[in-house]
């Protein structure tokens, strides 16, 4: 399913496959323009938004992905492995780089995690926003 979503589209509905995205879902994005120390250019992010946010809006609540490791005890990162994210090498899912983007910026599906890769996530989360 790695493939351009621009090139899912389906002619009934006029919407593409990509705007079904899957909570855990890893695409490729865009996210510049960018502003100081936001992560940007064209990266792997990590969907974060539920899946009836997917279903339904526009817009997607994401994460960074980086294949640098530059703060490794950093309690808000998160690494994952290869094998569990479908990426090309061990990456950090940078919980405190969370962001709102349209879906258009979203341009191709590279993976998702699994459920126990998740739950880390989901706790990093609430230790980046203060709940936890």
């Amino acid at each position: 399913m790695a493939e351009d979503c621009a090139s899912r589209k389906n002619s009934l509905t006029s919407r593409t496959e990509c705007d079904i995205m899957k909570r855990g879902d890893i695409y490729r994005a865009d996210l510049d323009p960018v502003v100081g120390s936001e992560q940007g250019g064209v990266r792997p992010v990590l969907i974060i938004q539920n899946d009836t946010g997917n279903l339904h809006s526009p817009t997607v609540i994401v994460a960074a992905i980086t294949a640098r490791q530059k703060k490794p005890h950093m309690p808000v990162h998160v690494p994952i492995t290869a094998g569990e994210s479908g990426l090309p090498a061990d990456s950090v899912v940078l919980t405190e780089q969370v962001r709102t983007l349209e879906k258009s910026r979203l341009t191709k599906y590279l993976g998702h995690l699994p459920a126990d890769a998740m739950a880390r996530i989901d706790a990093a989360l609430m230790r980046s926003i203060g709940t936890a």
